[in-house]
């Protein structure tokens, strides 16, 4: 007896629901057909009948997760600094995240050689860079900044803000010294916020010798 359309649909569903939370976590040179699988509680050939390729599974988490990202609903927030650093701190804390953001891809996609996934990654890059954009607008035009802004200006700082993250977590994910890694997503933050002409967060030394459970 052929399944039902409805059941071919909740197969479908479990399969890029497993390929997501894998993908968004290991990238996806280090998942296979196999791991998301097992992890939907379906068989090996069962794949072929929803997906062609592991790659048009990914395409596919690709474009779900940009409509459900944690930085998307972030965007409805009210405008604030504080509002933006929580967009940096999604940057830098994503093995805490509940959800797959299209952060991750920008960390987990570094230099891949195929070109499919080279074009994803430029879409989860251009998507994260208009966020940006869209937020230091808001906050130059309610004055919560201390200069005006121009929109190359906004551009401009909205590209270096992703590259330091990016670069942070790039290196931060390469290094073993938990000390080293605190130290340099800490300085991340704090050029963050001196690309947006704010104060700094307190130095390492100071939260380490305080030992604030408000510091980040």
């Amino acid at each position: 007896m052929p399944y039902t359309h409805a059941h071919k649909t909740k197969s479908k569903e479990r399969i890029l629901k497993s390929a997501t939370k894998l993908f968004f976590r290991f990238g996806f040179d280090n998942v296979s057909i196999n791991q998301v699988m097992k992890l939907a509680k379906m068989t090996h050939g069962a794949f072929y009948s929803h997906f062609e390729s592991k790659e048009a599974l990914y395409k596919a988490s690709i474009l779900e997760t940009l409509k459900n990202s944690s930085a998307r609903r972030l965007a409805k927030a009210p405008f604030s600094i504080d509002h933006l650093m929580q967009l940096a701190g999604n940057l830098l804390t994503l093995s805490e995240q509940a959800q797959p953001s299209l952060e991750n891809v920008l960390f987990n996609e570094i230099g891949s050689e195929k070109s499919e996934i080279r074009n994803l990654y430029e879409k989860s890059y251009s998507s994260t860079l208009r966020l940006l954009e869209t937020r230091i607008a808001a906050l130059s035009k309610l004055n919560k900044m201390s200069f005006g802004l121009n929109q190359a200006m906004i551009e401009e700082k909205s590209r270096a803000i992703l590259a330091t993250l990016v670069g942070a977590i790039a290196i931060a994910k390469s290094i073993q010294s938990e000390e080293e890694i605190r130290r340099i997503l800490i300085i991340a933050q704090n050029q963050v916020l001196t690309i947006l002409g704010v104060a700094e967060l307190r130095s390492y030394e100071a939260a380490q010798t305080d030992q604030d459970p408000s510091w980040p």
